[in-house]
């Protein structure tokens, strides 16, 4: 979990607990928990911006997939573009 200029007003140590618990529950219990959360995160945004976090979310296990296929080697011999990248940090 990374922080940026748009995440830092966040309380990171309580994401960071949910996140570890949320990590100890099985694939199939993570899966529903997501799903779970979906209605209520596209019910507070636009189409636009919910399509967004979509994508966003795509990317990110597009990156994270492609950093475990290539150990070792950083970000900068990934082709996948991460989140500072995009964001330009």
């Amino acid at each position: 979990m990374t922080t940026s200029s748009r995440t830092d007003w966040m309380n990171h140590p309580e994401l960071r607990r949910l996140v570890d618990n949320a990590n100890r529950l099985t694939l199939a219990e993570r899966l529903t928990l997501v799903k779970g959360l979906i209605p209520g995160i596209a019910d507070e945004q636009t189409t636009e911006q919910f399509a967004a976090f979509v994508e966003e979310i795509k990317l990110k296990g597009n990156r994270f997939n492609e950093a475990k296929a290539h150990p070792g080697e950083g970000r900068a011999t990934r082709s996948v573009p991460g989140e500072r990248d995009i964001e330009a940090r």
